[in-house]
């Protein structure tokens, strides 16, 4: 099982204090262990994307992270800049506000123009934040994901107090159905938090413990 899981890991670093050092050393694991990809903050993709080019590791990034609440225009430009800068994956923060607020179709056009940009050169996806929402919440996001053309459906950031859950990854699995990918991340440290979320319906991990976790061991890392 080891491979096929390091293939559905994208090995992540967030931290706002994270030094060159530690990128380079994420890339590496990244190869070495035949991880998904590495999934960093913008300022990263270029550099990641030469360490990396050589290899099957997809370089992963963050758009409207970790809030959400930058303008759907904003959010396009930093996915087209994403993508030009070497990204092939693209993991963005809905507007958490207007979906509370119940303004479903500013969240959709939100996704919507994410998923335009990234067309046929990324794939989009959707963090809803889920610590932030109740279950009905979490329905309509993941509703709303997957008909604005969204790749996968995300559960946290790592960065508002919670990350996922067996529970959760299995309401979002049953909710966009089984072609749409589903991604846990934050939290999940070890081998039995892993395959906890993928037994619960996940294709994708988000996790800075991917090493600890291929080989079966424990992680202290918050995300």
């Amino acid at each position: 099982m080891g491979q096929n899981l390091a293939s559905m890991i994208d090995h992540t670093q967030l931290k706002p204090e994270t030094q060159t050092e530690k990128i380079n050393k994420i890339c590496q694991e990244a190869k070495d262990n035949s991880f998904a990809s590495v999934c960093v903050n913008p300022t990263w993709v270029a550099h990641c994307y030469e360490l990396l080019k050589e290899s099957d590791v997809k370089v992963c990034t963050v758009i409207g992270f970790p809030l959400g609440a930058t303008t759907p225009e904003t959010k396009a430009f930093e996915t087209k800049q994403a993508i030009e800068n070497g990204a092939t994956e693209i993991d963005m923060v809905i507007n958490i506000g207007s979906l509370k607020d119940g303004q479903y179709e500013e969240v959709e056009r939100d996704i919507k123009v994410v998923v335009t940009e990234a067309e046929n050169k990324a794939l989009v996806k959707v963090i809803i934040e889920t610590s932030l929402l109740t279950q009905d919440e979490k329905v309509k996001a993941c509703e709303i994901a997957k008909k604005a053309g969204a790749d996968f459906v995300k559960t946290s950031t790592g960065f508002s107090g919670g990350g996922a859950t067996v529970e959760d990854i299995r309401l979002m699995r049953l909710t966009v159905g089984p072609e749409m990918g589903v991604k846990a991340s934050g939290g999940v440290k070890d081998l039995d938090d892993a395959n906890a979320m993928i037994d619960a319906g996940a294709t994708r991990i988000g996790a800075s413990s991917g090493v600890q976790i291929v080989n079966g061991e424990t992680s202290t890392s918050d995300y």
